[in-house]
């Protein structure tokens, strides 16, 4: 019988590259997002995969998603976002809330919600997408490195927990990534500061290239757990350290 993965945040991204990879992978694919159009062609375009409306914020969507599943072999909890780059004191309580509810409380809804499938399975995946903001905090990071912070320590907490069960805690971090959609939303919508962040850095990493790094880690032999794999690009020696060049 085929595998089953099931990807949040799938309609762009590093979660639609994800579901792409997983269905190349030979896995059929759950979707999950908001933006069912978004999906919907998704599925069109490859078979394998099944798209399904999902709001991680909300425990009715989770639990409708899960009531269509017979099984659960892999997890990737990738579903989030980063809102503002005001310094903490200025920062706006709704976009912590809702960094916060998206980041850390939709993956812990799907982690509780399919941690039994994936035990069921005996050999489940689970791979908490967080950030190098999870790692190492930076001047206007704000809710967003927090709540990385929490999610990261989520995946480490489970890690714990899970330990003789036939599940596998998977933790992908990674730094500067040029995604559909990212910076622009963390800067209200303004495309232009938002092209400025990745100015100047040569081969920024791409949704392709984080997605390889969640299929290396998923297809590993079932004894073999890859607890965190850090992964940025080239020109990245750490969040305050980015080469760039000019013209």
């Amino acid at each position: 019988m085929r595998k089953t993965a099931v990807v949040t945040g799938a309609s762009s991204g590093i979660g639609e590259a994800t579901a792409r990879r997983l269905a190349a992978e030979g896995y059929d694919v759950v979707a999950g997002a908001r933006r069912r159009d978004r999906l919907d062609k998704l599925a069109a375009e490859v078979p394998s995969i099944r798209p399904v409306t999902l709001d991680v914020t909300s425990q009715d969507s989770v639990d409708a998603l899960v009531a269509g599943l017979e099984r659960c072999d892999v997890l990737v909890n990738n579903a989030g976002g980063a809102y503002g780059m005001e310094p903490v004191a200025e920062g706006r309580m709704e976009d912590w809330q809702r960094m916060y509810d998206v980041n850390v409380l939709g993956s812990l809804r799907m982690s509780q919600a399919l941690i039994p499938k994936l035990v069921e399975s005996g050999d489940g995946v689970l791979v908490m997408l967080t950030s190098t903001a999870g790692h190492v905090a930076y001047e206007g990071g704000g809710g967003y490195v927090a709540a990385k912070h929490a999610q990261r320590s989520m995946a480490e907490t489970l890690r714990l927990e899970l330990v003789g069960q036939p599940v596998r805690m998977v933790e992908i971090a990674p730094g500067m990534v040029k995604t559909e959609g990212f910076a622009v939303t963390r800067f209200r919508g303004d495309e232009s500061a938002a092209a400025r962040v990745y100015q100047g850095v040569p081969d920024p990493l791409s949704s392709d290239d984080v997605a390889d790094a969640i299929a290396w880690c998923v297809t590993r032999p079932a004894h073999v757990n890859i607890d965190r794999l850090v992964i940025r690009p080239r020109a990245q020696a750490a969040q305050h350290k980015v080469h760039r060049v000019s013209g």
